[in-house]
């Protein structure tokens, strides 16, 4: 790109983005190949988890027959979802800083 054309919205972003790093001396580090294939492993086994559970909710779901039973499956769907992306979250940034 020549630097009279006009760049993205998402170009100008990330400037800042690095700009704002740098000054707070962030250096970016890239990850090894034996670290992606770990996030992908994590992140992998996490989908697998997330899906089943909501299998499981829509299982639960269609066997409701009243409105409290239906909110209760739907309220362990979205805690046991949000701990799934919690967890899966967590390794992922262990994985990151190498711990």
């Amino acid at each position: 790109m020549s630097e009279s054309e006009p760049k993205s919205a998402y170009e100008l972003a990330m400037e800042r983005l690095r700009k704002k790093d740098a000054e707070q001396g962030v250096e970016p580090r890239p990850l090894t190949k034996k670290q992606r294939a770990a996030i992908a492993e994590v992140r992998s086994a996490y989908d697998a988890r997330i899906a089943e559970r909501e299998i499981l909710f829509r299982s639960e779901q269609s066997k409701a027959t009243d409105p409290a039973a239906f909110e209760e499956a739907e309220q362990n769907y979205r805690r046991d979802r949000d701990r799934l992306v919690r967890e899966r979250d967590a390794k992922v940034e262990r994985i990151r800083d190498g711990s």
